[in-house]
């Protein structure tokens, strides 16, 4: 079975059918999970849930006094069922507001489409650049927190085919959001440094030639490579 990321899961959520809670027979909300363990500790299972956030469910409303008179706590629970499942089940919540941070509606919906027209014309753009071997266009594409990841990601990867030996100094000194993406850009510095000759002094972090011994920025002596 192929592996879908979280990205592909969420696009494919959010166009099937909304499940309708069994106690009201409201449509439920598709819900992102809180990256923090519930009941056994042992996780979620899915980054993401349909939920009942009707106040007026029956389910919502007895809670208040359920768990009021068994665990003494001032908490209700909300219907939750896995998409794709049918076996419906409970999470708890403590106020009226409880896990609405995490509802993923129409809205979200825009959102994801914006996102990939986004990317979808950020890899046409790439693509005239790197014809034209605009490296240092693309690196401002790679540097781009509104940029998506997968976006700056191939960024990175034709800075490190085409840039000059000063894009490895751009590139080192930018905090990059994913571990992929700043794996990607490592290895773009590393393919810059291959491609010109060069590495960064021990001492004082500035480019220099591969074969030098003492660094023309700091004057320390250095082992050759």
């Amino acid at each position: 079975m192929a592996f879908e990321t979280k990205e592909e899961l969420l696009e494919k959520y959010l166009k099937v059918d909304k499940p309708q809670c069994p106690h009201c027979e409201t449509d439920m909300t598709l819900w992102e999970v809180p990256p923090f363990n519930f009941s056994d500790g042992l996780g979620w299972g899915t980054p993401y849930l349909f939920v009942c956030f009707n106040d007026e469910c029956s389910s919502y409303k007895k809670g208040w006094d359920h768990l009021s008179e068994t665990m003494e706590v001032p908490a209700s629970y909300r219907c939750i069922v896995e998409p794709g499942k049918k076996n419906f089940e409970y999470m708890p919540v403590f106020s009226p507001v409880g896990a609405t941070g995490g509802k993923l509606d129409d809205e979200a919906l825009i959102r994801e489409e914006a996102k990939k027209e986004l990317l979808k014309q950020t890899f046409s753009v790439l693509t005239d650049y790197y014809i034209s071997k605009d490296w240092d266009e693309i690196l401002k594409i790679c540097l781009d927190a509104k940029i998506p990841p997968k976006a700056r990601l191939k960024a990175a990867q034709m800075v490190g085919e085409l840039g000059d030996a000063d894009a490895a100094e751009h590139l080192s000194n930018h905090k990059f959001p994913t571990p992929v993406l700043q794996e990607g850009v490592q290895k773009a510095i590393g393919q810059l440094h291959e491609r010109h000759y060069t590495r960064e002094c021990p001492y004082c972090a500035e480019i220099i030639k591969k074969r030098a011994t003492l660094c023309k920025h700091c004057n320390k002596e250095i082992s050759r490579a």
